[in-house]
């Protein structure tokens, strides 16, 4: 019985941080499933992230990511100083520990291109060693 009853209060809990059942069911649709947790911070794309240490490792670190990506969201639109926290990499969020700037690093990383018009397609500078075939055309 204790349980169910604990259950129930980590479902209010989780729809009470969401921001009530209007926004749950939104971050249901989002992301498939919808924790209670500590919030940590937020990112310059307005990313925010939390963690609750009840939850298995692995499980216990994730990022709600701004509501203007919608559904295409990609794991390219989480900062490099949150990334190592995220995975595990770093003990201390970059809001308790700033993480070390070095100059070669872009302060704006890329956006993942990939199966848009604008993705890398690289170029071979080798002669094909199999040219392909042309069949004769019977035009008389």
């Amino acid at each position: 019985m204790t349980s169910i009853v604990q259950n129930f209060r980590n479902l209010a809990l989780s729809i009470k941080q969401n921001g009530g059942l209007y926004r749950s069911i939104l971050q249901l649709y989002r992301v498939d499933e919808i924790k209670e947790g500590e919030y940590i911070g937020t990112d310059r794309n307005g990313n925010r992230y939390y963690q609750n240490k009840r939850f298995f490792v692995g499980r216990s670190r994730w990022v709600i990511y701004n509501e203007k990506y919608g559904l295409d969201y990609d794991g390219t639109h989480v900062d490099p100083e949150w990334h190592g926290w995220l995975h595990y990499v770093r003990d201390d969020p970059p809001t308790v520990k700033p993480p070390i700037t070095y100059k070669w690093v872009t302060p704006n990383p890329q956006e993942n291109k990939t199966g848009t018009p604008d993705n890398y397609v690289p170029y071979s500078t080798v002669k094909p060693k199999i040219e392909a075939w042309v069949p004769k055309s019977n035009k008389k």
